[in-house]
C-alpha cells in the first residue's frame, strides 16, 4: 500500500500529520500542491470520494480574502476552479491511503484506525 499525503509544506496541521506518520513508522510520499501543483483530475476524484464541501476550506484566510462575489453561489464546479487557482483553499492534509480510502484533515485517532486497519 502506497500512502501519499497532499498538502503544503509549512502548514502546522501538515507538520502534525507528518510527525504522526513518522512517529508511527508509516512510510509515505509527500506532495506539496503549492509547490508542485494539483490537477483537476485529482480534485474531481477527491470531490467524488469525500464531497467538495469536505475538501474546500472555507475557514482559511485564502477563502476569507476572496471578494464577496467569489464567495457566493459556490458549488462543486466553482469550488474546484477556486482550489485549482489557489491550492491553499484545499483542506489539509489529504491522505491517500492507496486502497481507495481518502482522509481529509488530521485527527490522530482516525489516522490510527486507517493505517493500522
Amino acid at each position: 500500500m502506497t500512502i501519499t499525503i497532499y498538502g503544503i509544506k509549512n502548514c502546522d496541521t501538515m507538520k502534525k500529520a507528518r510527525t504522526w506518520l513518522e512517529g508511527h513508522g508509516v512510510a509515505y510520499a509527500f506532495h506539496d500542491y503549492k509547490a508542485e501543483g494539483i490537477d483537476r483530475r485529482h480534485l474531481q476524484a477527491w470531490s467524488r470520494k469525500v464531497g467538495w464541501e469536505v475538501l474546500f476550506n472555507k475557514a482559511g484566510t485564502t477563502f476569507k480574502a476572496l471578494p464577496e462575489a467569489d464567495k457566493q453561489g459556490i458549488d462543486e464546479s466553482k469550488a474546484i476552479a477556486l482550489m485549482l487557482a489557489q491550492p491553499s483553499m484545499i483542506k489539509r492534509p489529504v491522505l491517500d491511503l492507496g486502497n481507495g480510502k481518502l482522509l481529509v484533515g488530521f485527527k490522530p485517532d482516525i489516522y490510527a484506525g486507517a493505517v493500522k486497519g
